[in-house]
């Protein structure tokens, strides 16, 4: 199936080239993006998401390039061309086209790209069993909370993490602390049973899928506590998961060479990755979590 592409104002077969050479998010990463699940056609939290963008483009001094109205008609249209049962919806804004120059061009009107790629959800023995990350000293920028396509700090933690073997890699401070993985946010359930992720704030990416979680599991009765954490914690700690919009909610029963727990997913992994596909539309990968 030939995929489809919305660039700036015409539909595009995905690989032909659409962005010009000095757009300045091919330059500079002078841009934003989102992702958004979609599943039967249906584009999940989209609300939260272009809430997000919308604060990202702020954030770094951008407008939208269109009507909200209008780019939700857009995204429709790329999902209609492109009819995949589980996919991503991709939204990137860039400042525009301009002359290569650091300072803000005056009057350049953003670029906008809408693509739809086929969903890669973590495989069902990933969900069941769960998985193991790496550590990473966290050298990225201080405005981690702007979802910027700045990602090459992630791609290098990533990509060393996989060589290594392990599934993922989370990020820590020079104190310790646990900030968030490459592409997912991270959870612990402490010696206490309290379900605790850092804030959102300017040090992480506040996650969609997060803050779903975070109410799924306040609306369960699951004591919840947002503040930072350190390594030190696993020792403690008697599970941790990963939570994202195509990580959905996975398990972690091992960090480097320290188990988790009892080394299986434990039962608020287990309860909270089925509350979670169920709240997606992907009822059926609930039973994935069934057994730990």
């Amino acid at each position: 199936m030939t995929r489809i592409a919305y660039v700036d104002g015409r539909f595009v077969r995905l690989h032909e080239p659409a962005v010009a050479a000095e757009d300045r998010g091919f330059q500079f990463g002078d841009g934003v993006y989102e992702m958004v699940k979609v599943v039967d056609g249906i584009p999940r939290d989209l609300d939260r998401h272009l809430a997000r963008l919308a604060r990202s483009l702020a954030e770094l001094g951008m407008t939208m390039p269109t009507s909200p109205a209008v780019l939700r008609a857009v995204a429709r249209e790329v999902i209609r061309r492109n009819p995949l049962a589980r996919a991503t919806l991709y939204l990137q804004i860039t400042r525009g086209t301009a002359p290569r120059a650091h300072p803000f061009p005056a009057g350049v009107r953003p670029t906008l790209v809408v693509a739809v790629r086929r969903a890669l959800f973590p495989a069902a023995g990933e969900r069941a069993r769960g998985v193991a990350v790496a550590l990473a000293p966290d050298l990225r920028w201080q405005r981690r909370d702007i979802k910027s396509t700045n990602l090459l700090p992630n791609l290098l933690a990533r990509q060393r993490a996989v060589e290594r073997g392990f599934r993922e890699a989370w990020f820590v401070e020079s104190d310790g602390t646990v900030t968030e993985a490459t592409a997912a946010n991270v959870f612990l359930v402490d010696g206490t049973g309290r379900l605790v992720t850092h804030p959102a704030d300017r040090r992480i990416l506040g996650g969609i899928t997060r803050a779903v979680v975070l109410e799924l599991a306040r609306a369960a009765g699951i004591p919840v506590e947002e503040r930072p954490f350190r390594v030190e914690e696993l020792a403690t700690a008697r599970e941790a998961f990963l939570t994202g919009t195509t990580s959905l909610v996975l398990p972690v029963v091992r960090v480097e060479d320290r188990t988790v727990g009892d080394g299986r997913p434990g039962p608020v992994t287990r309860l909270l990755g089925r509350l979670y596909a169920e709240h997606s539309g992907l009822a059926d990968l609930a039973g994935d979590y069934a057994q730990g």
